[in-house]
């Protein structure tokens, strides 16, 4: 048993997360992947079969499993992100399902902040539509290493090849090329029915690729982690009092990129003092590495004042330190953003005020465009915004580092958090 725990333990994780528009089957394909690949316990498959009873479907409507709020099982569409765990003998998973409804940007934001894969879904019946296109920007936007285009609903078009390769087209002329994604895959689905869900549909043997599952299983992760910028902020100083560990100092923190090893040399901010890694714990005990996403406590060969939300870094490649910068914001408040107003910053364990310079453009996420004569941010509104911070900030541009190029900003008045931002 031990066995069986420490191996499901050490097994890689995979978070995806699914967009699309409504009713494109977004919680149909995620009950899905849940039911062929068994990970539903039985009295969870016996409320949703009552459920769909109550509601008079014809058959069982699996999407009812992520539908978890009451009101989204009565309207039948998803208005929060709900995530869900599933494990297969290769990789253990973390899956977002987000809201489909342009009111819902900020939770699709959320949900797909911290994903290595995107599922975006197409109802094979209407191809690309506006809402594919707000999807797969924010997808782009957030830097979501793999995009995974599933063209669902195929059993209705007759699982016919043509439609498939006419929306595949048109996705990659209208997205791909215009947004420059890196890795996308497209897979013809049908959710309803599990055709190349789990398992190789006989009802498409023109496609050639792999079922959805499979991908998921396989697709290559590793290399999407930033290796070569060793960064740590710090999250605490560790300080026992105790006799044993009499002289014991360390830094505490998650690494947010990169490689520490004993013996590198290291710079700290913002004093810039250079120093040496002595040795590196863990709660294992002392590691001759670290990396992302391990969290750590470095011991240094020399007492510096450090605390928390500075950073000890690789002393020969330093992020940038400013306090000045740009950043794509994405707003999730339903006060509107205030011209020259001040904020609360989160960046990393690093916390001060800032104010806002300027409002360089908004997105129309329907089109792509940038949008120069309205500078009003309010509500889902995704804008490119200009920041002064009280004290400098130690970043890296979102698309280099997607931890240390990310910030939220609070409402001092209310402690709200009013949006998230990506540094350019």
């Amino acid at each position: 048993m031990a066995e069986k725990t420490a191996g499901y333990l050490d097994m890689e994780l995979l978070r995806f997360t699914t967009a699309g528009s409504v009713d494109d089957g977004k919680s149909t394909l995620i009950g899905r992947l849940l039911y062929d690949s068994k990970a539903i316990f039985e009295d969870q498959m016996e409320a949703i079969e009552l459920s769909s009873k109550k509601r008079g479907d014809e058959e069982v409507d699996l999407a009812l499993l992520t539908d978890g709020l009451r009101a989204e099982r009565e309207q039948g569409i998803t208005i929060d992100v709900a995530y869900r765990y599933f494990a297969t003998p290769k990789r253990k998973f973390i899956i977002a399902d987000t809201p489909g409804h342009i009111q819902y940007t900020r939770n699709m934001v959320t949900g797909a902040s911290t994903a290595n894969a995107a599922l975006i879904l197409v109802d094979a019946r209407n191809g690309v539509i506006e809402q594919t296109l707000r999807h797969s920007y924010i997808a782009n936007l957030l830097q979501i290493p793999h995009i995974i285009v599933c063209i669902n609903k195929m059993d209705l078009v007759d699982y016919s090849q043509e439609t498939y390769d006419r929306i595949k087209d048109d996705y990659q002329k209208k997205i791909v090329d215009k947004l420059n994604v890196k890795d996308v895959r497209f897979i013809p689905i049908s959710a309803k029915l599990g055709d190349n869900v789990v398992d190789a549909s006989t009802n498409m043997d023109w496609y050639s690729g792999t079922p959805l599952l499979d991908l998921l299983e396989n697709i290559k992760i590793v290399d999407d982690r930033n290796h070569g910028d060793s960064r740590l902020p710090v999250q605490y100083v560790i300080r026992p009092q105790s006799d044993k560990f009499h002289d014991y100092r360390g830094y505490a923190g998650r690494v947010a990129s990169g490689v520490f090893h004993p013996g590198d040399k290291v710079r700290i901010l913002p004093s810039g003092i250079e120093t040496t890694i002595e040795a590196i714990d863990s709660f294992t005990g002392e590691q001759e590495v670290a990396f992302t996403p391990q969290s750590v406590t470095l011991r240094l060969s020399d007492n510096i004042d450090i605390s928390r939300g500075d950073m000890i870094v690789d002393a020969n490649n330093v992020p940038n330190v400013s306090q000045e910068f740009d950043a794509m914001l994405c707003w999730m408040n339903e006060r509107a953003m205030m011209p020259r107003g001040k904020y609360t910053i989160k960046h990393t364990t690093n916390e001060t005020r800032c104010m806002i310079r300027d409002v360089k453009f908004k997105v129309n996420v329907d089109t792509l465009d940038e949008v120069t004569d309205d500078k009003l941010v309010g509500l889902n509104d995704i804008a490119c915004v200009s920041f002064k911070a009280a004290k400098p900030l130690f970043f890296d541009s979102y698309k280099k580092n997607r931890l240390t190029g990310s910030f939220i900003l609070i409402d001092e008045g209310t402690n709200e958090t009013v949006a998230a931002g990506m540094i350019l």
